[in-house]
């Protein structure tokens, strides 16, 4: 195979007993052969390299900003050994990575979302939104990045952080 071409994929496995989802790269045509922690690849997409390193680099951001949230809201993720907890559903993923893979064909619309994505990680886009404050193209990226965020579990138990005993 050229080693200018990866495969991105998205795929479950699980290590010590314990369940995580799987974005990544790969060169091997076979990852569940590749990696025996794998059980099931639900996407596998040739690219090439650079493109694999930016793809990957804007599902990650995703996921961060995600996590980040989460985190801010109160709601605890167990982490796993490896990879991402199977505490966001499939369906999440998959629109992410179908989503940025998606996306990355059209130059544009790459940078648009790539920029709309890193404002993300440092405001929120729903106030961005609907104060107006984005225009032009972006203006209908915007939603779509900001549903990419919007995850948040079924459950309303939130892990309750005490307060220090000297407070």
């Amino acid at each position: 195979m050229n080693n200018s071409n990866l495969f991105l994929i998205l795929a479950n496995g699980e290590r010590n007993g314990t369940g995580y989802w799987l974005i990544d790269t790969t060169s091997s045509e076979y990852p569940l052969i590749e990696d025996t922690d794998l059980i099931e690849c639900h996407r596998k997409e040739l690219i090439g390299l650079e493109a694999s390193i930016k793809i990957l680099s804007a599902i990650n951001m995703n996921l961060e900003n995600i996590f980040s949230d989460l985190a801010k809201e109160g709601f605890k993720l167990e982490k796993p050994p490896k990879g991402i907890s199977y505490n966001l559903p499939l369906s999440l993923l998959e629109n992410i990575f179908d989503f940025w893979l998606g996306i990355y064909k059209e130059k544009s619309d790459w940078e648009t979302c790539f920029g709309l994505l890193k404002i993300k990680k440092r405001c929120s886009l729903s106030n961005l939104i609907m104060n107006e404050a984005i225009k032009g193209n972006a203006k209908q990226w915007a939603p779509k990045i900001d549903d990419l965020h919007k995850y948040r579990p079924v459950s309303n138990a939130k892990y309750k952080y005490n307060d220090p005993m000297w407070k």
